[in-house]
């Protein structure tokens, strides 16, 4: 069953709220205004160093041996990033020879979903209903119930263990005779699912707050990939855990970067910009570039929207009390924030250029 909140507002009250709300505005304005700034200096300067990178890249074929000729110099090439570390869960008795091993936890929690209706008053008032809702998912983390609004549901969530989320890389990825640094190491991608053989029951059981009736060992389920920590997989209660395994294998990869000795580091333009870049596959350097100039115009423009969205949020907000005003007569204020919303987004956009 729903449970609902209902806050009522006067005209006075309000209206006093929004004057103080044009401070808020103008700190909202001078962030976009800063962060278009900024933007609009990043991406410049990110595509001098991608196309100063370009300009000096060559590219390699034979990467099965260090050749000191290569040393300083920017290179393009296609390789298998490869390790024979056997990298080691001990909690749950999981391996895998792989450059990352990862392990995530899922809880079973009641989560608090929200809506609010907003019903305007003649004289100016302003009545916000909120109604409270409540299901079952599962949740990166536990979730605090005590917060919850719907008193029936404080204290319904509960959790039979917390397990911490980890991930383990291989200290050593090689690429033909190099060595890949973490910058690259990190980038590589493609995460498959690890089967779990065994639990180590006996450590885990001394996690696990077991409800009446059942052993912490009848709880502990590995089937697959998962380990599922509750009384049935199959029907999940509240406070149920499992715990996923990820291993990122070896893989063919493509990089762009400056060869140090037996590694590599980002290539560092003239502007003061790194450049550097993996793609999983096998990729012309070429099509690399092109791609990293794709992104950095997608960055861009993300950036520029959302610049435009919060000088049109700063706007609106100063010009708010206009609305409130008008509301003294509700369809009156809603024609007005209309309008002044509209006219918010305008300068916003017209602001951008």
């Amino acid at each position: 069953m729903a449970y609902t909140e209902t806050e009522y507002k006067g005209w006075f009250s309000r209206l006093g709220e929004s004057f103080g709300g044009i401070i808020t505005g103008i700190v909202l304005i001078i962030a976009a205004t800063w962060l278009l700034w900024w933007n609009e200096g990043r991406t410049f300067r990110t595509a001098g160093a991608i196309g100063e990178a370009e300009l000096v890249t060559q590219d390699v074929s034979d990467i099965s041996r260090i050749d000191p000729a290569l040393e300083g110099k920017v290179i393009h090439a296609v390789g298998l990033a490869d390790t024979q570390e056997i990298l080691r869960d001990t909690l749950f008795g999981v391996s895998a020879r792989a450059v990352m091993l990862e392990r995530e936890a899922e809880y079973y929690q009641y989560e608090e979903h929200s809506h609010t209706e907003t019903r305007k008053k003649l004289g100016g008032g302003e009545e916000k209903i909120t109604t409270y809702t409540y299901s079952p998912a599962w949740t990166s983390s536990p979730v605090d119930s005590n917060a919850f609004k719907d008193p029936e549901y404080r204290d319904r969530n509960t959790t039979i263990t917390t397990i911490e989320d980890t991930t383990t890389w291989a200290q050593n990825v090689t690429f033909g005779a190099y060595t890949l640094p973490d910058f690259l190491k990190h980038s590589i991608g493609g995460a498959v699912s690890v089967n779990v053989e065994s639990v180590d029951v006996k450590t885990l059981s001394g996690m696990i707050s077991a409800p009446w009736g059942y052993s912490a060992s009848d709880l502990i389920h590995a089937q697959g990939s998962t380990v599922y920590i509750g009384v049935n997989p199959g029907s999940p209660q509240i406070g149920d855990v499992r715990i996923t395994f990820k291993q990122t294998p070896p893989a063919t990869v493509s990089i762009i970067a400056q060869v140090i000795r037996n590694t590599f580091e980002p290539f560092t333009a003239s502007n003061g910009y790194k450049f550097s870049k993996l793609s999983m596959g096998t990729h012309g350097s070429a099509a690399m570039f092109e791609g990293a100039r794709s992104s950095n115009n997608f960055m861009a423009w993300a950036l520029r929207i959302v610049g435009v969205l919060l000088v049109a949020a700063g706007l609106s907000t100063i010009l708010r009390p206009l609305s409130v005003i008008a509301d003294v007569i509700p369809i009156l204020g809603t024609i007005v924030g209309g309008a002044s919303g509209f006219v918010a987004f305008l300068l916003g956009l017209g602001g951008r250029w």
